[in-house]
């Protein structure tokens, strides 16, 4: 009598690109309500005022959660930590000055310019370049009424805060490679917290601590910086910066649903259409998008994966990462 074997079901795992899709989806989606609410809080603060809000609350409540470790760090841990903070400042503070001046989803597709140049510049497959392709076709439809008759200089700021938010991703996988959980993040927002302080206070001095400015802006703290870029950071874990970059190109299509459901602004069936192409685009970047290493035991979960036809990020943190290319 023989005994037939009986086959254990496996629970399915989530794979790193699901769950890296989902943490960009969750952390574009919080950032671009984020900044519908941001643009109502203009008038009280102005756009340079309520970014500096905005950082000195994420910087608070991450420093707080987080409490990363300030000494032991090396140089080039230091330079990383300080150049992703004037990164964040300047993002942050070009962009408002964008919205303030021009319609969010303009801004929005504008600033992803950048991305999806990294994806180009730093994507090694030819079906990378076509996603990068499909979906700078559907924000160029989003922005069909016209560039040209937009603010230049909201343009000059929004296109500004693209090339940042390129420098951006770029230091977040850098600085998610060198430091554990988000220290990294915690320890650059207090640096950009600081470098946007004294801009802020010259554009709105003592309107920052009015109680409702300051409750507002709390919110805005928190959808529009510590929630998503903490996502992005974790993200950035598991997918590679040109997938990542693609998945970007999906800001002016929760732009144009932002402005559709907090600031009553109409989607015309063309807008449904370009929608359509960025989440075809992304879609398909994530589906041919190489993997991931599995994690061994000597590679904690907390470290970044190695990516194979991708960029590099090394799982040591005590090593020198290269992660990626520069996007010059």
């Amino acid at each position: 009598m023989t005994t037939a074997s009986l086959a254990v079901p496996r629970v399915p795992r989530v794979s790193g690109h699901v769950a890296g899709t989902g943490l960009v989806l969750a952390g574009l989606f919080a950032q671009e309500f984020g900044a519908a609410l941001a643009a109502g809080l203009f008038p009280r603060a102005g756009a340079s005022g309520v970014a500096t809000l905005r950082l000195v609350v994420a910087a608070v409540l991450l420093w707080a959660v987080c409490r990363p470790r300030v000494r032991g760090r090396s140089r080039a841990d230091w330079a990383v930590v300080g150049a992703f903070g004037a990164t964040l400042a300047c993002m942050n503070i070009t962009f408002y000055q964008a919205i303030d001046r021009i319609p969010l989803g303009a801004a929005a597709a504008l600033e992803v310019l950048g991305p999806l140049a990294l994806s180009v510049i730093t994507a090694r497959r030819a079906s990378s370049w076509l996603w990068a392709a499909l979906a700078l076709g559907g924000v160029a439809l989003l922005g069909r009424d016209g560039f040209d008759r937009l603010d230049p200089v909201g343009v000059g700021f929004a296109l500004a805060a693209g090339a940042l938010w390129a420098c951006y991703i770029v230091l977040a996988a850098r600085a998610g490679s060198r430091f554990p959980k988000a220290d990294g993040l915690a320890l650059a927002m207090a640096v950009g917290a600081v470098l946007s302080l004294p801009i802020g206070l010259v554009d709105a001095g003592t309107r920052l601590l009015d109680p409702v400015t300051l409750g507002l802006g709390a919110a805005v703290g928190i959808l529009s910086s510590a929630l998503p870029y903490t996502l992005e950071l974790l993200a950035l874990r598991r997918i590679t910066p040109a997938t990542f970059a693609v998945l970007a190109s999906l800001l002016p299509a929760l732009a144009a649903a932002a402005g559709f459901l907090v600031l009553d602004q109409r989607l015309a069936p063309l807008d449904l259409t370009a929608i359509a192409l960025v989440i075809t685009a992304a879609t398909g970047a994530v589906r041919t998008a190489p993997r991931a290493a599995p994690l061994t035991q000597d590679s904690p979960a907390t470290d970044t994966p190695v990516v194979h036809n991708g960029p590099t990020i090394h799982r040591s943190p005590e090593s020198t990462p290269h992660p990626i290319s520069s996007p010059h």
